[in-house]
């Protein structure tokens, strides 16, 4: 059953916090482990839900795999099924990602379309383009649950892929395609840290691949792939949803494992609020000031503000006291936050895809996040409000933050977790 997280806000956080490494970049790093019949060993890898449910499809694949702390030994001498399962694949959007990674290794591959956080409309159109202009054959069929996609490789992925805008999904997905013996010209590609992060992995693994960083990328695979250990980018969301719950709270933190220069648009708008931002090789330090300014923000592709951290930003605007205006030009829609924080006393408007926030004091409510970013956003308000609050959706909540309550706990948080029997049982109790 679903847990409730409750917390006691209005406590200025403070301390440090060693950053884990990136979830969205170690899931398409153990996608890509199975374009190998040789060991992988991803290092420090987050123990988060969306982890645990691409293990389990991996394995359903023919990956073997074994923690250790929490470095992560992957391994897939063959390939055993060629057919993603529907219940795993509907739980998360990144599963989709198998699909050409085993098509270059096993000729072929089937996978439904994906599920995940339904925040907005995420269609998988550029993944398609991406593999049939590789060359490879894709299919859909309608079954029972939904709409599935087979991509059939007749012989090594070659093409050249102009993307009609930068997508991550699908320039991973021909990253992977064309890995195994392939060669491939992708343009307008995003130049996101996971994306560089995958390169650096696949070269690691023996492609090569020219540009990386850039909006045009050359690979040329290898017909075999070597294995090899890898140290995943640290988490640049995780990072900048703890700086903005800090400066939310008026408090100071010292971020450890951190990239800063992955960092620049989030670190100049907490500059921008009027907070002290100092930084090093792998850290950064926030002293928050008593009395931050507005800022607006329009989250876009990188090195531009990040989507994912747009309702935690939204979340710390509603404390500042001013105007501030925030959109989004990745997901437009990607709001479902808002209404929650009006629960806590937000004065947000929604108007014409822009959410106007008018900052003020807030306090404890119950809400309810829908996916797991707006949850950061939740946590973030829960922490400056007054009194205490009743976060439902822990579920999404924990597919993206590891270990929250902990690690909110050592920063001076009042954090408890509720589960739904005992607050059954406190509420039989009471009549």
């Amino acid at each position: 059953m679903d847990r409730t997280l409750t917390i006691r806000g209005g406590i200025p956080l403070s301390g440090e916090l060693r950053i884990f490494p990136a979830k969205n970049s170690a899931l398409k790093l153990m996608t890509a482990s199975i374009l190998t019949a040789e060991p992988i060993t991803l290092t420090e890898v987050p123990r988060l839900r969306d982890i645990d449910v691409l293990l389990e499809l991996l394995g359903h694949i023919g990956t073997r795999h074994a923690w250790e702390g929490r470095t992560l030994h992957l391994h897939t001498p063959e390939i055993l099924s060629t057919h993603a399962p529907f219940e795993l694949v509907s739980k998360m959007r990144a599963s989709f990602n198998v699909l050409g990674a085993l098509a270059a290794r096993a000729g072929e591959g089937t996978v439904p379309l994906p599920g995940g956080c339904n925040f907005a409309e995420r269609p998988v159109d550029q993944h398609i383009k991406a593999l049939r202009g590789l060359g490879f054959e894709v299919t859909t069929e309608i079954t029972d649950l939904g709409v599935a996609y087979t991509a059939r490789r007749h012989k090594p992925a070659s093409g050249r892929v102009v993307y009609d805008l930068p997508t991550l999904g699908g320039t991973e997905q021909a990253l992977m395609a064309a890995a195994l013996g392939g060669e491939a010209v992708l343009v307008n590609t995003p130049q996101e840290p996971e994306i560089v992060d995958l390169c650096n992995f696949l070269t690691m693994m023996g492609a090569e691949i020219k540009g990386i960083g850039s909006s045009i990328l050359h690979i040329k695979g290898k017909p075999s792939l070597r294995g090899g250990r890898y140290s995943v980018i640290p988490d640049r969301i995780e990072a900048g949803t703890y700086l903005f719950a800090v400066a939310a709270t008026r408090g100071s933190i010292t971020l450890s494992n951190v990239e800063p220069f992955h960092m620049d648009a989030v670190l100049d708008k907490l500059i921008q609020s009027g907070h002290t931002i100092t930084t090093g090789k792998d850290w950064v330090r926030l002293e928050a000031t008593p009395t931050p300014q507005p800022f607006n923000i329009e989250a876009r592709e990188y090195p531009g503000f990040i989507t994912d951290l747009q309702p935690p930003a939204a979340a710390y605007l509603t404390t500042v006291h001013g105007t501030s205006l925030v959109s989004d030009r990745i997901y437009p829609d990607r709001f479902t936050h808002a209404s929650e924080l009006a629960r806590m006393g937000a004065e947000v408007t929604l108007k014409e895809r822009t959410l106007m926030i008018q900052g003020r004091q807030l306090t404890g409510a119950a809400v309810e996040a829908r996916d797991i970013r707006a949850g950061g956003g939740l946590i973030i308000a829960a922490l400056a409000a007054e009194g205490e609050s009743h976060i439902a959706g822990m579920q999404y909540i924990e597919r993206g933050y590891d270990d929250i309550e902990n690690r909110l706990r050592s920063l001076g948080a009042q954090v408890g977790v509720q589960l739904p029997e005992l607050a059954l049982a406190a509420d039989w109790s009471a009549r």
